[in-house]
């Protein structure tokens, strides 16, 4: 490789992105690649301490737009301590989440509009984009049955986006359906209501390409 590699997993909750995340990154590893792996919001020390916040279900007074500038602030610190020097060692970077789940989020269910991430996304990243972006896709029903059982086995406490409404879910989905549609290239629609090692095999086939 000349240079690094960037890849996003993206998804509603409940999708499996962190498990088929660690198992790419071990089969690359595997293979003896470099692969750094990294999740949004936190990554970082800093952006952990803002996870925490944006997450807390005590947080129901934060703003629209104070939950958005929060998750920039941690992508920000993630994209220069983590991902680029990454990608300047020409590793591959694995990403849980990354702008997409801004665009769904917030631009979309929140109301705030693509234009405003995309304009904090230029400075927060900087012109980075991911090569190529997973996205594991569900319905929303599975989605908030999954987090239910999650939680429960878990024994976690729900989070502040586990508590939004239902209409709010059913607009992040539809947000990640569009932006799948504007750029079929990149972002890959990975149907993930299947069993984990068929999920795996069409995560395969969509990255081997890039990683090959």
């Amino acid at each position: 490789m000349v240079e690094g590699l960037f890849i996003t997993f993206e998804g509603m909750d409940g999708s499996g992105k962190t498990t088929q995340m660690r198992r790419l990154a071990s089969r690359l590893r595997g293979q003896g690649r470099a692969v750094v792996e990294t999740t949004e919001p936190g990554g970082t020390a800093i952006g952990q301490k803002i996870r925490q916040i944006l997450l807390d279900e005590k947080n129901q007074e934060l703003s629209a737009t104070a939950e958005l500038l929060l998750y920039f602030a941690s992508r920000a610190q993630n994209v220069d301590e983590v991902i680029l020097p990454a990608l300047r060692r020409k590793e591959i970077v694995l990403s849980d989440r990354f702008t997409d789940s801004t665009l769904a989020y917030q631009g979309c269910a929140r109301g705030l509009g693509a234009e405003t991430v995309l304009a904090l996304d230029r400075i927060a990243c900087r012109g980075l984009r991911p090569d190529l972006t997973l996205w594991l896709d569900i319905g929303v029903e599975t989605s908030l049955a999954r987090a239910r059982t999650r939680n429960t086995e878990t024994g976690s406490a729900e989070t502040r986006m586990d508590e939004q409404s239902i209409e709010f879910h059913h607009k992040v989905y539809q947000a990640y359906q569009a932006l799948a549609n504007q750029e079929p290239q990149r972002m890959r629609r990975i149907p993930a209501d299947a069993t984990v090692d068929e999920v795996e095999r069409r995560i395969w086939e969509a990255a081997a390409p890039y990683v090959i």
